[in-house]
């Protein structure tokens, strides 16, 4: 919906549609992300708090200091336009395809689990995977969880692994006394991630636009879910190219429930319910990093 003339009056800060397309084409040269015409009010609210704290008076200063390549500045502005809607055993139905998978891979091989969370958010998904691999498993799993992100504040939120107490509510009873730790006095309300669970998880940032991603494969799973709907075709397949290599000739690509990757049939083959495995199994794994 296009902003009033009279809300854009009530702003603090002037906000002009050329300064909104400048802000479209730094975060696309920068993160890949293809903010849509409709985000215009998004993305003044989230950056209104950056001239704020930077003490600037309009938006074409703080352009302006983004384009004097200020590094801090840089991810701040990144972190600041990243969504991050996330939740334990979202898209539940993932979580027994995953579990049979790497259940059925531990019996025919010695070698760790492994398994990379490309969107780590505040960490809830990647605790949901290390829940799923520990049930399939057992208690101290041979198993290796890589979780990335572009947004440094929530990596840190999900280092940390400590939530409200409701952001548990929809798990179940008997995986709330497993995996998770209940705040007292002071930390009443809050719960805490057991530390048997958050060794399983390596939290690393990560940009999926670097050329050159500091990661060993291979993968058993790559979750990526709800993360390409931010990237052009072109840019996904650019990503898709750089996973392929990444899993085992058997493994799994997931994907959010909005995503498909038809057009690039080449690499990835829909096995069902929004997962994919490679359209070409390869012979040799190359390894990234």
């Amino acid at each position: 919906m296009a902003t009033s003339a009279s809300a854009r009056e009530e702003r603090e800060f002037e906000f002009s549609d050329n300064d909104f397309s400048r802000v479209r084409t730094l975060i696309y040269e920068h993160a890949g992300i293809s903010l849509s015409p409709n985000k215009h009010d998004m993305v003044y609210s989230r950056l209104a708090r950056r001239l704020r704290e930077r003490k600037l008076t309009t938006f074409a200063q703080y352009l302006q200091l983004l384009e004097s390549g200020n590094g801090d500045e840089w991810q701040a502005f990144t972190n600041a336009l990243t969504t991050n809607l996330t939740s334990f055993y979202r898209e539940a139905h993932h979580f027994p395809i995953l579990a049979e998978h790497i259940a059925r891979r531990a019996r025919t091989s010695r070698e760790p689990v492994s398994v990379w969370c490309c969107a780590s958010s505040t960490g809830e998904e990647p605790y949901t995977i290390a829940m799923t691999v520990t049930e399939a498993l057992g208690n101290n799993p041979a198993a290796r969880i890589l979780a990335t992100d572009l947004d440094t504040n929530v990596l840190a939120k999900a280092d940390a692994g400590v939530y409200d107490l409701d952001r548990i509510e929809s798990i179940t009873a008997e995986r709330q006394r497993r995996f998770f730790l209940r705040g007292s006095g002071a930390r009443a309300g809050f719960v805490k991630v057991r530390p048997e669970l958050r060794k399983l998880i390596t939290f690393r940032q990560l940009n999926l636009l670097d050329p050159q991603w500091p990661i060993r494969g291979p993968f058993d799973a790559i979750m990526c879910r709800n993360v390409m709907i931010y990237f052009d075709k072109e840019t996904q397949r650019k990503i898709l190219e750089k996973f392929a290599p990444l899993l085992r000739s058997d493994g799994l690509l997931f994907a959010g429930h909005s995503e498909s990757f038809f057009h690039t049939a080449d690499l990835f083959k829909l096995r069902g319910n929004t997962v994919y495995e490679l359209a070409k199994k390869l012979n040799v794994q190359v390894r990234h990093g």
